[in-house]
């Protein structure tokens, strides 16, 4: 194979998986089931956790249970967390799953998988692995993203979100560069 086509091949693997950090986050909305959507905007000025979720998915169920038991520590400090179900008939899954789970913060959906994919810079080709979960900081630029195949951070991601959330309520506020 010719060393042009060997790199071909590399930028394409790059640009599948590849996320531009920092970034703007954008405008997000997640539905709840009472019909009042949440803005992501309206948590300017805290650092965000934004968790997405399929209900039935054991990683998943792990990452709300983990985000759960920081949110008494972090909450007082500025952090909101919140998550969101991005799967089929999500509206009437979501009930269900915050009964069992109790989480202790928002939990809703979105309907438009690929908005979902576009949002988080996807290509629309890779289909990421969940949960998939955005740190944004109290200027709405995601700082950090994670997808369910980082095994160097679910494997301890609890030691890893307190690592990031600390990094993001202890730094200065950076601003992204614009191109």
């Amino acid at each position: 194979m010719s060393k042009l086509r060997l790199a071909a091949l590399a930028l394409t693997a790059l640009s599948l998986g590849a996320q531009e950090l920092p970034r703007k986050a954008g405008e997000w909305a997640i539905q709840t089931v009472d019909g009042k959507p949440i803005q992501l905007s309206s948590y300017r000025g805290k650092v965000v956790v934004l968790a997405f979720i399929l209900t039935t998915c054991p990683h998943c169920q792990k990452t709300v249970g983990i985000l759960s038991g920081l949110r008494n520590k972090y909450a007082p400090l500025g952090v909101q967390i919140v998550a969101s179900a991005a799967e089929s008939n999500a509206k009437s899954s979501v009930p269900g799953f915050v009964q069992t789970f109790h989480p202790p913060f928002p939990v809703g959906y979105n309907d438009d998988a690929q908005a979902l994919l576009d949002f988080c810079q996807f290509a629309r080709a890779r289909m990421p692995l969940m949960p998939i979960v955005l740190l944004i900081d109290r200027q709405g630029v995601v700082r950090f993203q994670h997808e369910g195949h980082d095994e160097k951070f679910f494997n301890d991601q609890e030691q890893n979100f307190r690592s990031e959330l600390d990094e993001l309520l202890k730094s200065p506020v950076k601003k992204i560069a614009k191109k």
